[in-house]
């Protein structure tokens, strides 16, 4: 009964998942891009643990719900693991890392109702509106897949691919579907949610079991660090997109998911998954929420799981890793290191540290700042060519579908403040939103 007890393991965010193991084959050369030895040789096969997960909801949430879907993966390299920890959107709501918590909990429920509540979330947003591109992908066609195997995943921040001799590019990640990518009307989603809260998680199961194997594509688009003054957005702000037409897409490789976990709890929910966790050839960038995230990942799963999680069999490297600074704590099952010199510098054993060489940047450009808030009609600018796809697709009315149920019934400076808020990508827009409230508001009144 203790035991029964002391089972869950708490998350606060990304509770409800689906996870699957499987495998990564390079297919394509990026050797004049990276060293990263995982992603090098054509042909070079690499184990992956791979976690799709929503992002407010609770573990026993339905999946149908309109969110965004986190794509977390754990590459077993030779080097180390390296995880990608990616979302289904391209862009994200905030570029200040700071207002990370309270982003989440407006998308949560009520401190004093526990339910949500579309006046917190239009509270948020409608104050900080650089978020208005990741809204604008939200409530469009793609906001509720029809399955996990037919979702793409962005690496939303901007990356480094880097060579021992000290080169490096900037790049974005990106993950295809082989077979197409496939949504939800609200209608279905909703129902589904009703019917089949698991949707989505026995729709995943079941396909790798029955040996129809999802698999995705890895590209990636590539900057060169001398051409960042032709950038036409600040490539380090994760609300921006970048161009394709200027930016092509290069393919990397294949991930296929072949093999369902053996025990759930073990193999997917002890899982923990962080962007500090980097190999070799692979470095972070100066995205601001990048670097939040490096930090408060591994410190939310030393709370979650404990300060050993990276003993714990889906976290555990197939490489060894020597470092007898890190030992001690509960559930320590490695031996701790023996008495090894646990402080630096020993004579008794010297480490041998990886020499790396790395370009730097002789001339800095702008300024510092302690927040990055400002919100200026550029904001606005990928947002209304989104819209613009969205007419051209004639989906205006699904669109008006997604957001409107959201903005019934919340308080009417809110509602004034939204309306407000889509005027600034495009009028019309604005405009359609409002009429179509008004006339939910009468039709319920009826």
């Amino acid at each position: 009964m203790a035991q029964a007890s002391l089972g869950g393991v708490p998350t606060s965010v990304h509770a409800k998942a689906a996870g699957a193991w499987g495998e990564f084959e390079v297919t394509h050369d990026v050797s004049d891009l990276t060293d990263a030895k995982f992603l090098t040789g054509i042909g070079t096969k690499t184990k992956v643990l791979q976690r799709i997960s929503t992002v407010a909801g609770e573990k026993g949430s339905s999946d149908t719900v309109r969110d965004v879907r986190g794509w977390a993966q754990k590459f077993f390299t030779e080097d180390g693991n390296q995880d990608f920890v990616f979302n289904d959107l391209p862009v994200f709501f905030i570029r200040d890392p700071i207002k990370f918590p309270s982003m989440n909990r407006s998308h949560k429920r009520h401190p004093r109702t526990n339910v949500p509540d579309n006046d917190m979330f239009w509270d948020f947003h409608v104050h900080n509106p650089e978020g208005i591109h990741a809204l604008m992908h939200l409530f469009g066609q793609r906001g509720i897949p029809a399955s996990l195997r037919n979702i793409n995943a962005f690496s939303v921040h901007t990356y480094t691919l880097n060579k021992e001799d000290g080169s490096y590019r900037y790049v974005k990640w990106h993950w295809k579907p082989n077979d197409g990518i496939k949504t939800l009307d609200s209608a279905t989603a909703l129902r589904l949610a009703g019917e089949e809260p698991d949707y989505h998680i026995k729709d995943l199961f079941n396909a790798i079991e029955k040996g129809d194997y999802p698999s995705w594509t890895l590209n990636v688009q590539v900057i060169e660090p001398k051409d960042l003054a032709d950038a036409p957005i600040d490539i380090f702000d994760n609300t921006f997109t970048w161009p394709h037409n200027k930016y092509p897409l290069r393919p990397i490789g294949k991930l296929t998911l072949n093999k369902n976990p053996s025990n759930y709890f073990q193999d997917i929910e002890q899982a923990a998954f962080s962007p500090s966790n980097m190999v070799p050839g692979i470095g972070p960038s100066a995205d601001l929420v990048l670097q939040a995230r490096m930090f408060s990942y591994p410190d939310a799963a030393r709370y979650r799981v404990g300060p050993n999680y990276q003993q714990l069999p889906p976290n555990k490297p197939l490489a060894p890793v020597y470092s007898p600074y890190q030992r001690d704590g509960p559930s320590r099952i490695d031996g701790n290191y023996g008495g090894d010199p646990d402080y630096v510098r020993s004579e008794f054993r010297p480490m041998q540290f990886r020499k790396y060489a790395m370009q730097g940047h002789y001339e800095w450009k702008g300024h510092m700042q302690s927040y990055a808030t400002e919100v200026t009609d550029k904001d606005f600018v990928q947002a209304r060519e989104l819209w613009e796809i969205i007419k051209k697709e004639g989906a205006e009315g699904e669109f008006l579908d997604n957001i409107v149920p959201t903005l019934v019934g919340i308080k009417e400076d809110l509602l004034t403040g939204a309306v407000a808020l889509f005027s600034r990508v495009d009028k019309g827009l604005s405009e359609l939103i409002e009429k179509t409230v008004k006339e939910r508001k009468e039709k319920m009144k009826a």
